[in-house]
C-alpha cells in the first residue's frame, strides 16, 4: 500500500544539495590522485596505499565518535565542521610538493568526512518518518552521486584545457567545496527541548537494540568482502582502457548509482528494505562475477553500471533500515557505530584483495561475487528478523 504522503523536510533538500557540491570537489580529483602521487610526487604504490589506508581508517573512527556527539549535542555545528575542514583540504593537496603532505590533506580530509557523515544522516532520519526514510535517504545519494558525475567530467575538461596539468585542479576544486559549506547556512535544526525528569536516562539510555545488533553483524560480514572501488577502476585499466576512458567509465557507473538511488529508496518505503538490499547483493554478485570473468575492455561498460545499480539498491537503503532499528535518542550513535564498523570491515576488505590480487584481480572478484550471492540469499530468505516494524513518526 502506498504510504502516507509527507513532503520531505527542508534540510532533506539542502543536505542534499551540499553534499552534491562536495562530492563533485571531491571527485573532481578523485581519479587525479593516484596519477599526482605517482607522477608528478614519485611516490610508490606502496605510499598510496598507505596514506588511502589511514585515510580511511581515520573516517571509520570519526564517525563513531561524531555520532555519540550527535546524540549529545547539534548536528548542525557538527556537519558545518565537516565540510569545512574537507573542503581545506583540497588546495592542500595542490602545494603540496612531497607524498607526507599529501598524506596530511588526506587525514584532513577524511576527519572532515568522519565528523559530518553521521550527524548529517542522523539529522536526515530525524527529519523524516519511516515511511519516508527510503525516499530522503535515497534522493541525498542520488544528488551526492550526481556530484560524482559532474566533479570526473569538470576535471576532464579542465585537465585538457590546462594543458594536462595535474596541480591546478585540486585549487580548482575547492570552489564546489566552499559552495557546499556556504549552503549549510539553510540547515534548520530545531533546539534541543529543555531536560526533563529522568534526564539522565535520555543521557544514558541504555544499550542498542539486539535486533541492531544483528544487523550491523550481517552488513559488516558482507563489508569485509566489498572492498574499495579503486580495486574496480584498476580491473578496468588491467583489461585495456586508457586513462579517459577509465574516467568515463567511472562517470557511467556515477550516473547508474545517482539515477537508481531515488527508485529504490522509494521502493524500500514499500517493501520490506532487507529484500531490496538482498536484491542489491545479487546485483553486486553479478557484477564482480562478470568483471572477473570478463576478457576485454568492453565489458567494463557493461558490468559498471550494473554496479551502480547495487550501490543504488543498498548505500542510502542501508541507512534507513539501520535508522529504522534505533531510538530517537541514539539515532546518532547506532548510525555511528555501524558506519565504523562497515569502514573497517572495508579495510580488511581492501587489505585482502590487494594482497590476493596478483596480476589480474580476478581472485578476489570472484571470491567477493560468490560470498554476495550466498549473502543475498540468507538475506532473502531469513532477514524478516533483521527488519524493525514500520512507524509514521
Amino acid at each position: 500500500m502506498e504510504p502516507t504522503r509527507h513532503p520531505l523536510s527542508r534540510n532533506v533538500y539542502v543536505l542534499s544539495a551540499v553534499s552534491f557540491f562536495q562530492d563533485a570537489a571531491s571527485e573532481l580529483v578523485y581519479p587525479v590522485l593516484p596519477l599526482f602521487l605517482t607522477g608528478v610526487l614519485g611516490a610508490s604504490p606502496a605510499i598510496l596505499g598507505l596514506i588511502e589506508g589511514i585515510a580511511e581508517a581515520t573516517a571509520a573512527v570519526m564517525k563513531a565518535v561524531s555520532g555519540r556527539l550527535a546524540d549529545r549535542w547539534r548536528k548542525r555545528p557538527l556537519i558545518a565542521a565537516g565540510y569545512g575542514i574537507s573542503s581545506l583540504a583540497k588546495p592542500m593537496i595542490g602545494l603540496a610538493m612531497g607524498w607526507p603532505v599529501v598524506l596530511v590533506a588526506r587525514f584532513t580530509d577524511r576527519l572532515g568526512k568522519g565528523i559530518r557523515t553521521t550527524p548529517r544522516d542522523a539529522l536526515i532520519a530525524q527529519n523524516t518518518p519511516s515511511s519516508l526514510r527510503g525516499r530522503a535517504f535515497g534522493l541525498h545519494r542520488a544528488a551526492d552521486t550526481s556530484g560524482a558525475v559532474v566533479g570526473p567530467l569538470l576535471g576532464l575538461l579542465l585537465y585538457e584545457a590546462l594543458g594536462h596539468q595535474l596541480r591546478p585542479l585540486f585549487f580548482w576544486a575547492f570552489i564546489p567545496a566552499a559552495i557546499s559549506v556556504g549552503l549549510i547556512a539553510l540547515v534548520r535544526e530545531h533546539p534541543r527541548p529543555p531536560a526533563a525528569p529522568g534526564g539522565d536516562r535520555v543521557l544514558h539510555p541504555g544499550p542498542l537494540p539486539r535486533r541492531y545488533w544483528r544487523t550491523v553483524g550481517f552488513l559488516t560480514l558482507f563489508a569485509v568482502v566489498n572492498f574499495s572501488d579503486a580495486f574496480l577502476i584498476l580491473r578496468a585499466s588491467e583489461l585495456g582502457l586508457g586513462f579517459v576512458g577509465v574516467v568515463l567509465a567511472y562517470v557511467l557507473y556515477n550516473l547508474s548509482y545517482a539515477s537508481l538511488s531515488y527508485p529504490f529508496g522509494r521502493l524500500s518505503d514499500r517493501v520490506p528494505r532487507h529484500l531490496v538490499f538482498a536484491g542489491g547483493l545479487a546485483i553486486f554478485a553479478l557484477a564482480y562475477l562478470g568483471l572477473g570473468l570478463a576478457s576485454g575492455p568492453g565489458w567494463v561498460w557493461v558490468f559498471l553500471p550494473i554496479y551502480g545499480a547495487y550501490t543504488a539498491a543498498t548505500d542510502g537503503v542501508s541507512r534507513a533500515w539501520i535508522a529504522d532499528l534505533l531510538p530517537a535518542v541514539r539515532l546518532g550513535t547506532g548510525l555511528g557505530v555501524y558506519q565504523a564498523i562497515a569502514g573497517g570491515g572495508s579495510l580488511v576488505a581492501g587489505i585482502w584483495a590487494g594482497l590476493a590480487w596478483g596480476g589480474t584481480g580476478r581472485t578476489p572478484l570472484l571470491v567477493s561475487g560468490c560470498v554476495g550471492a550466498l549473502l543475498a540469499i540468507a538475506l532473502a530468505t531469513g532477514g524478516s528478523r533483521l527488519t524493525a516494524s514500520r512507524t509514521t513518526g
